[in-house]
């Protein structure tokens, strides 16, 4: 039985690559992700793994190097944040365009400018077009399990894409909590050996990766993108359930909390989500019939759970921390879509709160509560900015 242990997330998750022993590691350090690089490169130093691991001269760089080495036929692990997300961008196409299961874990950081080292979710969100695979945990215990599952869904052969891990910055990061990993030889079964499709080190099946392509293929290769995304998000159900019955952790793409008779609802992601269930359990304290939503799974978006958990409603705030410059927060139209179709909708409001790390506090989000309820909320509204 594996014991408890007390470390911050970025450590959860270099114990997890420890246990996983990926074959190739490329990244260069970006606050707030550092501490992952750091602690794995301990375990390389120390003879811990076997991992060949790459220090690159830039984020563009080490994206490159982990395409190239899950092209080869290595199983591949990397991490970023903010400014060094929006470096690999061009890259992180070409990731997903060559089906490779790379596992990426994002520590979520506002990009520039102004500079700013703190969290919201705008270098993920940035990337959500760019056919990866999207998870959002909400505290230590949830860095390290979807890390582990990250490997289990890229390498699916229904799926074979890329998969980021995205965790709050500093909120999860750099906060100290205890968390329950699985025994190395659990990690091992569960993982199981990397089973690479048509390696570029096959020379004795020479294939070509990366071509240019015109407009007599390119389109089939985005919607081949387009399927095996369809593909990932049963994929991902399932692997959610495996991992429940073999740890008893019980997850699912959305997860509610007093939704069944709740008629004012607040939808989130990240961490956010946990200071929620402590406002909720306050206000139907009150009487108030009001419930959460966490929405765990972002890419592909799990637009029928999210209708059928929010149909009745009378109204629902979906809280982003990103914003779409000339539009709203990236999950508000992601619900409205959803709920197009639904006879019985809610009244939807966008919220845009905690850029570049302003603080949630439990009060503000009880004040959405009651926005919800005296049906004072626009249709857009920004959370604690001063103006």
């Amino acid at each position: 039985m594996a014991e408890q242990l007390v470390c911050n997330g970025d450590q959860a998750i270099a114990y997890s690559w420890k246990q996983v022993n990926p074959d190739v590691v490329a990244a260069y350090p970006i606050t707030p992700q550092t501490i992952i690089v750091e602690n794995f490169s301990e375990f390389v130093a120390n003879g811990e793994v076997s991992t060949e691991y790459v220090c690159a001269e830039s984020e563009h760089s080490a994206m490159s190097i982990c395409i190239g080495s899950s092209a080869a036929g290595a199983r591949v692990a990397t991490a970023t944040a903010s400014a060094g997300l929006a470096f690999m961008w061009e890259v992180l196409w070409i990731a997903s365009a060559m089906r490779l299961p790379i596992v990426m874990s994002v520590a979520n950081r506002a990009l520039s400018g102004p500079i700013n080292i703190h969290c919201d979710h705008s270098d993920a969100m940035g990337a959500r077009d760019a056919g990866w695979v999207q998870l959002f945990g909400e505290n230590v215990q949830e860095a390290y399990d979807d890390s582990l599952m990250s490997f289990k869904i890229a390498e699916n052969m229904k799926v074979r894409l890329p998969v980021m891990n995205c965790i709050d910055g500093f909120i999860i990061t750099h906060a100290l909590e205890k968390f329950l990993p699985m025994e190395d030889d659990e990690v091992k079964r569960y993982v199981g050996e990397f089973k690479p499709i048509r390696p570029l080190l096959d020379w004795k099946n020479p294939t070509t990766y990366g071509p240019f392509t015109g407009t007599d293929y390119y389109f089939e290769h985005k919607y081949q993108i387009v399927e095996a995304m369809r593909e990932a998000k049963n994929v991902v159900k399932d692997t959610l359930q495996e991992f429940g019955r073999l740890t008893g952790r019980k997850y699912d793409m959305i997860e509610g909390y007093h939704l069944e008779d709740a008629d004012y609802v607040v939808m989130a992601i990240g961490s956010t989500a946990g200071t929620l269930r402590y406002v909720v359990d306050q206000l139907r304290a009150e009487g108030k019939k009001v419930g959460s939503l966490k929405l765990r799974l972002f890419r592909p978006f799990p637009s029928a759970e999210v209708a059928k958990a929010l149909e009745g409603k009378k109204a629902v705030a979906i809280m982003d921390r990103a914003i779409s410059m000339g539009s709203t927060g990236p999950m508000f139209p992601e619900v409205c879509a959803s709920l197009y179709n639904s006879k019985d909708r809610p009244r939807l409001c966008n919220y845009i709160y905690g850029l570049g790390g302003r603080d949630v506090r439990p009060q503000e989000l009880a004040g959405v509560f009651d926005q919800l309820i005296n049906g004072t909320c626009k249709e857009m509204n920004f959370m604690g900015v001063r103006i």
